[in-house]
């Protein structure tokens, strides 16, 4: 309930609202996004957002004069899936990605640099929801091999830097076409990244930089023939 949120916030519009729809098959996602767009008229939303559509159906919603200003999906150096098509059609609108899964979880970062999560006890410990759906991304790259490959690269390039390797994997991602922003995760008390989040804003990848990380991004599978276009990984 919008009033109830604006209530809650003591706003008197909310700076903006995401939507997101499970079943494509029913076509009621433009109805309740019509209704958003009145709502926004009407002074009560300030900005409509999506979670997680594809580009078929980014590209219906704009052709039906819903006023999107960015799409939020998943988006890594191993999951490069956004920038196959729906950049260009974001470039082509002004539509931005918000990118969430950028550091896969924990997993793009010094911590699984030089292990083998695949031996019990022999490595860190896959104990988080997060970082069990992000190594199912990694098997169907390319595997943990191919990953400890690209953690490599990626560790070259932050030593160059003098900074982690989380912090250029998200700096490459916000590098992309029509990508605005990128969520960094938390757990308070245990893994705040303040520091590596900081860092990202001063760092800036030169050309070297960007072509040896897509390189090696470029060594795994394309996850769009895999698992399809953005959001598809909830849909199957």
């Amino acid at each position: 309930n919008i009033n109830r949120s604006r209530k809650r916030m003591d706003v008197s519009a909310l700076d903006m609202l995401q939507f997101h729809w499970w079943d494509y098959a029913n076509p009621g996602y433009l109805d309740a996004l019509k209704h958003i767009t009145d709502l926004k008229e009407e002074g009560k939303i300030k900005t409509v957002a999506l979670t997680n559509f594809d580009t078929d159906r980014l590209q219906i919603i704009l052709e039906n004069g819903i006023p999107i200003v960015s799409n939020q999906v998943q988006h890594s150096i191993v999951d490069m899936r956004p920038q196959r098509r729906m950049a260009e059609l974001c470039q082509l609108t002004g539509v931005k990605l918000i990118t969430y899964g950028t550091v896969m979880g924990g997993l793009l970062s010094e911590k699984f640099l030089d292990t083998n999560v695949s031996i019990p006890f022999a490595g860190p410990p896959l104990n988080t929801p997060s970082l069990q759906k992000y190594k199912r991304m990694v098997d169907a790259w390319g595997g943990w091999s191919l990953f400890q490959a690209l953690l490599q690269t990626l560790k070259k390039v932050s030593l160059k830097h003098g900074v982690s390797i989380s912090t250029v994997a998200v700096r490459y991602i916000l590098n992309q076409t029509s990508v605005a922003g990128s969520m960094v995760g938390v757990r308070l008390g245990l893994s705040e990244h303040i520091k590596d989040t900081n860092a990202i804003f001063s760092l800036e990848l030169d050309e070297e930089d960007m072509n040896s990380i897509t390189e090696a991004s470029n060594k795994g599978r394309n996850l769009m023939d895999i698992i399809g276009d953005c959001g598809d990984e909830y849909r199957a």
